[in-house]
């Protein structure tokens, strides 16, 4: 039913789709796990296990997808999946032909959902500071360690129930606890009104398609902003007055600092008055621009690309170009060739009380 509503509301968004995905996988699993599924597996059941083999790859890509706004799927992604799809199929049948290779297709199927796992919650860690939609880091929290937790216990139970006896029940009790604890979370924040013109937590969090272009003030219950005007206002100041984006290692608490507001508050600032998801994004965008004003004044043209990365705010070379192929599908340098090639006659830096390069 989850699975059914977020692909009835949400199909365009790559991370729901992974959602779907995952929880297909959950119903395979369940099915084939379940204490009356016949023993041993009939060839029949092989399509439940080949999305049941593949489930760590998609838990690791959701994960991927719904907490780094930047990501997008690549085809050795497929080439992982079909990798350990062929370790489950090597660890059912291969122990018929060669014991030696099952058990060690076996092993290293378990390793592998351990280590996509780690890779999941430390994807969880790496972007929480710099996530701006309060949503999706209650997720990272509820949903995602939960999931964690349960999808540890797999290759775990592989290792050790498995080789048990009487493993299978407690073994089947465990997962179906899991699983019914994992479908009540999701469903709970799937369902839940979070306010008459908001969707469900969850979906708003998986991506909820904001132009981070033009400035978002939701209304509060009573029809008045929740974000102060005067607050973004000063926000505006500092980004592009004060230019504190220049900053080196400029973090969302220090920004606070500088703005005399809590942490917190900043974030619901910047994510509803502004509609970004994510800091670095906030920051690139005023980046960005500053670098594509200096690029394409004809007085700057000698200065490296390197200098105007680093003076726009960027640490190194590799992610300025990044970001600026991201926002404008140009490389630094065909930017400034095609912006020179159509710049006025008077140098932009002579309309402007500052140069990028020149010493601060």
């Amino acid at each position: 039913m989850i699975a059914a509503v977020l692909l009835r509301d949400r199909a365009n968004s790559a991370a729901v789709r992974l959602s779907i995905a995952l929880y297909v996988c959950a119903i395979a699993y369940a099915i084939r796990e379940a204490p009356t599924f016949p023993r041993p597996w009939p060839w029949w059941s092989l399509p439940l296990a080949v999305v049941g083999w593949g489930s760590p790859v998609v838990f690791w890509l959701w994960a991927r997808a719904t907490f780094d706004d930047e990501f997008a799927l690549r085809r050795w992604h497929a080439g992982l999946w079909a990798a350990l799809v062929g370790l489950g199929f090597l660890a059912w049948k291969g122990g018929a032909i060669w014991p030696s290779l099952g058990m060690a297709s076996d092993r290293a199927e378990a390793l592998a959902e351990l280590v996509l796992a780690l890779l999941a919650v430390s994807q969880t860690f790496a972007t929480w500071r710099a996530d701006l939609v309060a949503g999706r880091r209650r997720l990272r929290i509820v949903v995602l360690i939960g999931a964690l937790a349960y999808t540890v216990a797999w290759p775990l139970s592989d290792l050790s129930i498995r080789l048990m006896a009487s493993g299978s029940l407690m073994g089947s009790l465990v997962d179906a606890f899991g699983l019914c604890v994992l479908a009540m979370v999701s469903a709970w924040s799937l369902l839940q009104a979070e306010g008459r013109d908001q969707g469900a937590p969850l979906v708003s969090a998986l991506g909820d398609g904001l132009d981070e272009t033009r400035p978002i003030i939701p209304a509060g219950e009573d029809g008045r902003s929740s974000v102060e005007p005067s607050l973004l206002r000063r926000l505006e100041r500092l980004m592009t007055a004060e230019r504190a984006y220049r900053q080196e290692g400029l973090t969302i608490g220090s920004l606070a600092g500088l703005m005399g507001v809590p942490e917190y508050r900043l974030r619901q600032i910047i994510n509803e008055g502004l509609g970004c998801r994510n800091f670095s994004a906030f920051l690139n965008r005023y980046r960005i621009d500053e670098a594509k004003t200096a690029l394409a004044d004809s007085g700057q043209k000698d200065v490296p690309v390197l200098t105007i990365a680093m003076d726009s705010g960027f640490q190194s070379l590799g992610p300025f170009n990044r970001a600026f192929k991201a926002d404008t599908g140009l490389t630094p340098t065909e930017f400034r060739r095609l912006a020179l090639a159509k710049a006025p006659s008077k140098p932009l830096s002579e309309t402007r009380n500052f140069e990028i390069g020149e010493a601060r």
